[in-house]
C-alpha cells in the first residue's frame, strides 16, 4: 500500500526540491500529493500528527486530552537523528499496549508511507521506521469469557458505551458495521437492523430485547442520523450523513470506540493492557 501511494500520487514534486523545515509542513505536502480520498486523508493526518510527540521524546496525550491537543513543533531534520528510531520504537510499544493492533498498524503504515515519500523528495535520508514491525492482529487474542463479559457490563461507563458494547456482543457483527448504523435502521420492536439497499450494514444484525431497551434510552427520540455519536460537535469536514441533525455531533469512529473500550477495560485485564473490541465481538455467550 505504501509503495502504491508513492507511485500513484498525482503531481509529485521533483526530487531534490527545497525541504520544509517543520514536520507538520512536510505532512501537509505529503497529503497534498498522496493518492488518498478525503476520508483516508483525514485518518492519515490524525495518525501523522500523533507521531509528533514521540519524535521529540514526549508522551502522546491520552483519552480526552488527545482530542484537540496541539502537537509540538518538530524539525523535519530530526527524522535523520540516530536516536529517532529508538524513540519511535518505544512509543510504538507503549501504543500497542493500550490500543488494538488494527489502529497501531494503521498509524505505523501512515508514518512509513510518509517517510518513504519524503526520502524520495530528498528531504530526509534515514528511515526511522525501518526497524518497526506491525503488531499481531487482534484475531489471535482469545475472545472474552462469559465471566469477563459479565464484568464488562458492570463497568461504570456512559449509556452510549453500554449500548454499543451490548449491540456488538449480541450481534457478533463487525464493529465498523455497528458504528455505521443510523437511527432509522433500528427496528427496536423486532430487535434487528433494517436492511437498506446500497447502505451498510447489510442484513443479519440482530440483538436481544434488553439491548433494544438500552438503544431506545440512547436515542431519546432521535429518528435519524448516526446511532452512536461523539461527545462534541462534528468538525467542519464531516460528511452530512455522519452528522446527527438533532445534536450536530459526528458519528463515532472505530478508532475512538476502540480507545474507549481498551481504556475502560484496563482495570479488568490482569495484564493491565485492556481488552479489544474484537475480543468482545467473539465473546463467550452469557447464560
Amino acid at each position: 500500500m505504501d509503495s502504491y501511494l508513492l507511485a500513484s500520487a498525482p503531481g509529485s514534486v521533483t526530487p531534490g526540491g527545497p525541504a520544509p523545515v517543520e514536520y507538520a509542513v512536510a505532512v501537509d505536502r505529503y497529503l497534498g500529493h498522496a493518492g488518498l480520498g478525503a476520508a483516508s486523508r483525514r485518518v492519515y493526518r490524525i495518525s501523522l500528527a500523533g507521531w509528533a510527540w514521540p519524535l521529540v521524546g514526549k508522551p502522546v496525550p491520552g483519552g480526552p486530552e488527545r482530542r484537540g491537543a496541539v502537537p509540538p513543533v518538530v524539525p523535519l531534520a530530526l527524522l535523520d537523528d540516530p536516536g529517532t528510531s529508538g524513540r519511535l520504537a518505544t512509543a510504538l510499544a507503549q501504543r500497542a499496549a493500550g490500543t488494538d493492533a488494527r489502529t497501531v498498524n494503521r498509524e505505523l503504515s501512515a508514518l512509513r508511507s510518509a517517510v518513504g515519500w519524503w526520502q524520495a523528495q530528498g528531504w530526509i535520508h534515514a528511515d526511522p521506521t525501518a526497524g518497526l514491525r506491525h503488531r499481531q492482529p487482534a484475531a489471535v487474542v482469545a475472545p472474552l469469557r462469559a465471566g469477563q463479559v459479565d464484568e464488562l457490563f458492570r463497568v461504570t461507563a456512559s449509556l452510549r458505551e453500554h449500548a454499543f458494547w451490548r449491540l456488538l456482543y449480541d450481534s457478533g457483527a463487525p464493529a465498523g458495521e455497528v458504528l455505521a448504523l443510523d437511527a432509522d435502521q433500528l427496528d427496536l420492536s423486532r430487535h434487528r437492523a433494517r436492511s437498506r439497499p446500497g447502505a451498510r450494514p447489510q442484513v443479519g444484525i440482530r440483538w436481544q430485547e434488553t439491548t433494544s431497551q438500552i438503544l431506545s434510552w440512547l436515542l431519546a427520540g432521535r429518528t435519524c442520523g448516526p446511532v452512536f455519536i461523539t461527545d462534541r460537535r462534528a468538525p467542519a469536514q464531516a460528511k452530512g450523513a455522519d452528522i446527527c441533525p438533532v445534536t450536530g455531533r459526528a458519528r463515532m469512529s472505530y478508532r475512538r470506540a476502540a480507545e474507549i473500550f481498551t481504556a475502560l477495560t484496563r482495570p479488568l485485564d490482569p495484564a493491565g493492557q485492556g481488552w479489544t473490541l474484537h475480543q468482545l465481538r467473539g465473546a463467550e455467550r452469557l447464560h
